[in-house]
This record gives C-alpha cells, sequence and structure tokens, in this order.
C-alpha cells in the first residue's frame, strides 16, 4: 500500500515502518545543533488554536541526568543514565499568555484560558500530548532513536526541575543512536479492518 503515499520507502521506514523504540544506546553525542534542528521540525505539529503547549528540557550532562534517574521506575533508570540525551517533556499551564502572539486571529483568548482553569488545563494535556508524538516523529526524522517513557515519579521530577509550579511533566524521551541489542521483538499492531469503521 505503500504506492499509495507521497512518502518516499526510505522515509517511510524511518519514520514508522523500520522505527523502533531503543533500550539501548551508544555513547554517540548528540550535538545541540541537532537537538535543535529536532524542535524546528516538531513545532508545525497542528495544536488547538495554535496553543503549542508542549515545553522540551534536554538534559545532556551525567549530572543533570542524576537528578532524573531516581525518579524512573526501576526498569527505566539504566536505559535512562545511558542514553546521550534525555528529553523531557512537559505541558505548561499559562500556554494562554503567549496565545496574543500565537493566535491573534480571535481577541481575548488570553482572557478565556485564564478565567477558565478547566479549558486550560485540558487543553494544555491534550495538545503537548499531541505535540510529543510529533516529537518522536523529528527525533526519528534526524537518523536517532527515541525511547518514550511515562514510567516516572512526575511530582518529583517536577519538584526537581519545575519547582514554579508552572510546567508539569508527563514524558521522559531518551535520545541517541541505539546501542547493542537495542530492540525487543517486534510487536504486532491491530490491522486496518479491526481499527477502521467507513461511513
Amino acid at each position: 500500500m505503500s504506492e499509495h503515499l507521497e512518502l518516499d520507502k526510505a522515509a517511510q521506514e524511518l519514520l514508522f515502518t523500520e522505527a523502533r523504540t531503543a533500550n539501548s544506546f551508544s555513547q554517540e553525542p548528540v550535538p545541540d545543533e541537532t537537538l535543535r534542528a529536532i524542535w524546528e521540525l516538531a513545532k508545525w505539529a497542528p495544536t488547538a488554536v495554535n496553543s503549542n503547549p508542549l515545553r522540551v528540557l534536554y538534559l545532556r550532562t551525567e549530572e543533570a541526568k542524576a537528578r532524573l534517574v531516581p525518579h524512573m521506575d526501576q526498569g527505566n533508570q539504566v536505559k535512562t543514565s545511558a542514553a546521550p540525551v534525555v528529553a523531557v517533556l512537559a505541558a505548561d499551564t499559562e500556554f494562554h499568555e503567549h496565545l496574543p502572539r500565537l493566535f491573534p486571529v480571535i481577541e481575548g483568548m488570553r482572557e478565556y484560558f485564564a478565567g477558565d482553569e478547566a479549558s486550560r488545563t485540558h487543553t494544555a494535556d491534550f495538545n503537548s500530548a499531541l505535540q510529543a508524538g510529533y516529537f518522536l516523529l523529528a527525533v526519528r526524522a534526524a537518523g536517532l532513536a527515541a525511547g518514550p517513557m511515562a514510567g516516572f515519579d512526575r511530582a518529583g521530577v517536577d519538584a526537581e526541575f519545575f519547582a514554579d509550579g508552572r510546567h508539569r511533566s508527563f514524558l521522559a524521551v531518551n535520545i541517541g543512536k541505539p546501542g547493542e541489542n537495542p530492540w525487543f521483538d517486534r510487536l504486532p499492531r491491530l490491522d486496518y479492518d479491526e481499527v477502521v469503521t467507513l461511513a
């Protein structure tokens, strides 16, 4: 079915069909310029009212990663320590402060979200998660493996890195070139007829 797609086969494999979650990483460093390029690609993902609530904290040094590792679930600690870079993804609870610049087509959006905490929280959580999916694809587009993990103490991570309470972590992503025996066996996916209904 790949002939019905605009992406060539190599790009499909890089981003989707051959991409895997790495469980070990080489020690090849990830340049800061590559980390910037990942964001410059990922930022174009659509979000409600162009809210852009995702925030990314790149942990690149051993000292920085050592602050994170104790908050990771036990099964995630070794691979997190070994990854050249770990991105902590968080939702900005005050994303609405940027809306006059990001969504000027409708006036008063900053004030609307400022006065409706439930809508603000829902928009931040849903749209930062949406952006996270594009972030993972951008990591893959850079020729790197991504290891997304939700298994960590969010309150502990937030206290460690986001003490002012504005950002709420929800995902950690190990980033780098795959190391020795990095993959589990390929797991199945649901087929088209199991997922899609045509009306």
